[in-house]
């Protein structure tokens, strides 16, 4: 029997669109009745997440192109600033970087479970006004390695949206594994209801190598219709933990991220710096205290810009 892969019919629809096996397209097709069942499936799905998250008010989704520019760090600097800077407001994290969760480490509830109740999983308390869930609460062990295709993952971001008791949210803040993959398209596609209440913050270092992902985030962002409230450039300049200088460690040659910024139209917030101390308390679980003067300074400018 012939394996070779028959092609899709002429102005197919595709799997998963709103129109799958019922365009007139799909009349004929031995794919008919499969992609109409699943299609209605993936609807019910749909639905069942807005009405489960219809009390979170604002999304954001932290984008980075390239890995290792500190996107988990600005997570962790934004959510803590943010929920003390707006007491009144309540906040939540979700860590959906399922392969490489660091947020319970990084907020220091490293050793925190997840208890389950009526209304579902509880996710676990940061400050009164700020929570998080993450699969890293999940694992027998930190050092447990998730060895997960697409389709598990994406039901394992689904379960946190409906099977997380978020409560009444301000603004939940999603973590994401670096690139365009599954954890960002099920999030889109899941979370962009109502329209424009899902945006995007995107975090580079100014090095070329790091920008020119940064780049393909931004048409991505656009190409799916989500507004982007601006990048911000990471690690820059660096702190010396001697003297207190200030010193470029990247090469900034191109101009860096708001040199970008205005070559792609979409808007600059700021630079946050590196420093040592910032980074040893991120190991350890994230201090307030530890945040220097500059530091403060930066994070004002830019959270101002994100919640107004």
């Amino acid at each position: 029997m012939s394996t070779e892969m028959q092609p899709e019919p002429e102005g197919c629809p595709g799997v998963g669109t709103q129109n799958a096996g019922k365009s007139s397209a799909c009349a004929g097709c031995p794919n008919q009745s499969l992609c109409s069942s699943n299609q209605s499936a993936a609807n019910e799905e749909r639905e069942r997440v807005i009405e489960k998250i219809k009390n979170i008010k604002n999304k954001y989704l932290i984008l980075s192109g390239k890995g290792g520019v500190g996107k988990s760090t600005v997570t962790t600097l934004l959510s803590k600033f943010l929920a003390q800077k707006h007491d009144d407001l309540n906040f939540g994290v979700l860590d959906i970087d399922i392969c490489g969760p660091s947020q319970p480490r990084m907020l220091g509830v490293e050793n925190e479970q997840v208890h389950n109740s009526g209304s579902g999983w509880s996710p676990v308390n940061i400050d009164d006004n700020l929570c998080l869930m993450s699969i890293g609460f999940l694992l027998s062990s930190p050092d447990d390695a998730i060895i997960w295709r697409g389709p598990k993952k994406n039901g394992m971001i689904r379960q946190f949206l409906t099977e997380v008791d978020w409560g009444n949210l301000d603004y939940l803040i999603l973590d994401t594994p670096p690139g365009t993959s599954d954890e960002h398209l099920s999030s889109v596609s899941y979370l962009n209801e109502p329209k424009g209440s899902l945006k995007a913050i995107i975090v580079t270092t100014p090095q070329e190598v790091a920008l020119l992902d940064v780049r393909k985030q931004i048409s991505f962002c656009k190409k799916l219709n989500i507004p982007i409230i601006g990048v911000i450039e990471n690690m820059s300049p660096f702190i010396c933990g001697h003297c207190n200088g200030t010193s470029k460690i990247f090469d900034e040659s191109s101009g860096g991220a708001e040199v970008m910024c205005k070559e792609m139209e979409v808007p600059f917030l700021g630079n946050l710096p590196l420093e040592a101390k910032l980074t040893q308390s991120c190991d350890t679980g994230f201090d307030m205290n530890v945040l220097s003067e500059l530091l403060r300074n930066s994070l004002n400018k830019i959270c101002s810009q994100i919640v107004c």
